[in-house]
């Protein structure tokens, strides 16, 4: 099942890439691409400059790197990165001194975001292909984690989250936007792959996704809530924050 799930993210992820080539939209899960998951996520000023391509591939569901108070000079994680648009917006932020990295396991979407770091004009940027799984990069090497409605997608969460940890540096940041449950979900809705790729269904509760972190060794776990996706609250974002320690 696991495998069945991998594949079918990877499936709907470079068919969003292939879209977003040809012009249109991506989505988050089916139908339009309007409201909830990702739309009106960041503001006109900060995207200002970035190609159009970056804008139409963003599948997220909240500005991590607003969120991550990136400082010059800092290297920057962003675990699966799409088309893109939040490593840019990084690179920017750390500036020439610093370096964004964006991971991929989709050679659409890796090619996708080449071409956008090209148009952006952008050189403190590399794109790694790769799963969030298994990060290709050394020990303590990066100094902040960023993720946009991604880790729910993993069948392996712990593993994500271990390996996140093991790339920051002593005092790192793990500062993502995710989608989380907040209640119990019926098993039906767990076994849709459907909703699995279109980022509920593999959704972590509030509490368990605090407890994976501090598994995971992250002190200093905070989750704070920023939009509902259904009437009941059920289904919402939020942006979680950890630290490693020193």
């Amino acid at each position: 099942m696991n495998e069945d799930i991998r594949k079918a993210v990877e499936e709907k992820y470079r068919d969003a890439a292939l879209s977003v080539s040809r012009g249109k939209a991506s989505c988050c899960g089916e139908g339009e691409c309007a409201d909830p998951i990702s739309s009106t996520l960041y503001g006109a000023g900060e995207t200002e400059g970035l190609p159009e391509n970056a804008l139409r591939a963003s599948l997220g569901c909240g500005n991590p790197t607003a969120l991550a108070t990136l400082r010059p000079g800092e290297v920057v994680l962003d675990l699966g990165s799409g088309g893109g648009i939040d490593v840019l917006l990084s690179a920017r932020r750390v500036g020439p001194g610093g370096k964004a990295y964006g991971l991929d396991m989709t050679d659409e979407m890796h090619a996708l975001a080449r071409e956008n770091q090209r148009k952006a004009g952008l050189s403190n940027v590399e794109f790694l292909k790769g799963e969030i799984e298994k990060i290709p990069l050394p020990d303590e090497s990066v100094d902040v984690v960023i993720s946009n409605c991604v880790i729910n997608l993993s069948t392996d969460k712990n593993l994500v989250l271990r390996e996140a940890f093991r790339v920051l540096k002593p005092g790192g940041r793990f500062a993502v936007s995710d989608v989380v449950v907040r209640g119990p979900v019926p098993p039906e809705m767990r076994r849709s792959m459907e909703l699995w790729v279109g980022c509920i269904a593999g959704a972590l509760e509030e509490s368990e996704y605090r407890a994976k972190l501090e598994a995971a060794g992250f002190k200093d776990v905070s989750l704070e809530t920023t939009r509902a996706y259904d009437p009941e609250g059920k289904f919402a974002s939020a942006f979680i924050r950890a630290a490693k320690p020193i």
